[in-house]
């Protein structure tokens, strides 16, 4: 006699569905890809309103160098 095992008469098949990561790994790279570009665009805006401010302080020392010299120029005429 042959010793063997039956078969159970009915099997079952686990399907694991995989591929999730892809769109996680997107979303992800959106908001990095936001975040890099929201950062570039505050720092250029503050780099210009630097930009500026120091430029309207020379303007302002500009003007009262020409106002000092003006005022020597009257003084040493009245004099």
């Amino acid at each position: 006699m042959a010793d063997y095992q039956e078969r159970p008469a009915t099997t079952t098949t686990v399907i694991e569905k995989r591929g999730s990561g892809g769109m996680t790994f997107a979303i992800l790279l959106l908001v990095v890809v936001v975040a890099v570009a929201a950062f570039f665009l505050v720092s250029s805006e503050t780099s210009k309103d630097n930009a500026v401010t120091s430029a309207a302080t020379q303007v302002g020392q500009a003007a009262s160098d020409v106002g000092d010299a003006a005022q020597d120029a009257v003084g040493s005429k009245g004099e």
